[in-house]
């Protein structure tokens, strides 16, 4: 039996479901949100996992870090491999053998399995209505191959594929708005979360876990390595892109936007990119684009949800 570790009002679970031993970077924040993730959901769970750095670190043969059902899946077909898992509980439901019990069908991949290669298997999941939890672990850029640049790279980033110089600032353009996409498939749940606020994620998870039907929850999982920053520093850096608006936390349920991270007054953008050095290269001029951007989309996203309100 699991024992809880209280913090304030809250309790958290000691078992471990993403287990120690697996070989994730020094400060890698996407192992802390696989982790959370696991915690969340619990043991009644099957995982299908896209190649990516998570499935790497995690699964060297003969060892694996899972302490519950897991397959690795091609980049491409993450959501299509958890649409068969849970259409074939439903047929085992239907022939009276089913579990006795709810068990929920994850799908985990990272922004490029999710936002790139797999988008089609994810929409037509999504467009379906199978009943699956869909994660994405968004380290924004293909990491594990090398720091290859994807479409939910920021503005302005230096990846190996779209490298800062004397005639480019990086990625010349802005991240793909993937809860956006989702939500416009008219599913009954999406959120965003970070490792730095983990109540917050765990809650997220449940919540998705416990609909019916489709849901979808994008996690910013920062990466000391791609992201060229202090690996003591990752967590704190999800922090203040919250806190400044570039990764701003909310949910959108059965249509209804809410705000689960409203700071008074956002921080400046310059705070969360002075620290990364894949944007040392940015001049002031375009520091004050990346910000006036991040400024709009955070307005329309609180115009969206006050216009919800009673």
């Amino acid at each position: 039996m699991a024992d809880n570790v209280a913090f304030g009002r809250r309790s958290i679970t000691t078992e471990e479901y993403f287990t120690p031993g697996h070989r994730a970077c020094i400060g890698c924040a996407e192992a802390l949100a696989v982790r959370l993730v696991c915690k969340a959901l619990g043991q009644n769970v099957i995982i299908t996992m896209a190649t990516g750095c998570m499935e790497i670190v995690s699964s060297p043969l003969p060892w694996t870090t899972w302490k519950v059902p897991w397959m690795h899946t091609l980049f491409d077909n993450t959501a299509a491999v958890a649409s068969g898992i849970s259409a074939g509980i439903k047929a085992k439901e239907r022939k009276g053998r089913g579990f006795g019990k709810k068990v929920n069908v994850v799908a985990m991949a990272g922004d490029g399995g999710t936002a790139d290669i797999g988008l089609q298997a994810l929409s037509g999941a999504l467009e379906r209505g199978h009943d699956m939890l869909y994660v994405c672990f968004d380290n924004e850029a293909y990491m594990n191959t090398g720091i290859q640049r994807s479409s939910l790279t920021p503005f302005g980033a230096s990846t190996t594929t779209a490298p800062a110089g004397k005639e480019s600032i990086g990625q010349i353009t802005w991240k793909k708005n993937m809860p956006a996409i989702t939500a416009a498939h008219n599913i009954p749940y999406v959120a965003t979360a970070c490792p730095a606020y983990p109540f917050d994620l765990i809650d997220k998870v449940k919540k998705g876990a416990e609909i019916k039907g489709p849901a979808y929850i994008h996690i910013l999982s920062p990466c000391p390595i791609g992201w060229r920053c202090a690996p003591e520093i990752a967590v704190n850096i999800s922090r203040i892109a919250v806190q400044a608006g570039i990764f701003p936390l909310y949910e959108i349920e059965n249509g209804r936007y809410k705000l689960n991270v409203n700071p008074p007054k956002l921080k400046p953008v310059e705070e969360y990119l002075k620290l990364q050095g894949r944007f040392r290269h940015l001049t002031a001029e375009t520091i004050q684009q990346i910000q006036e951007r991040v400024e709009r989309e955070y307005a329309e996203l609180k115009q969206k949800v006050d216009a919800q309100k009673p």
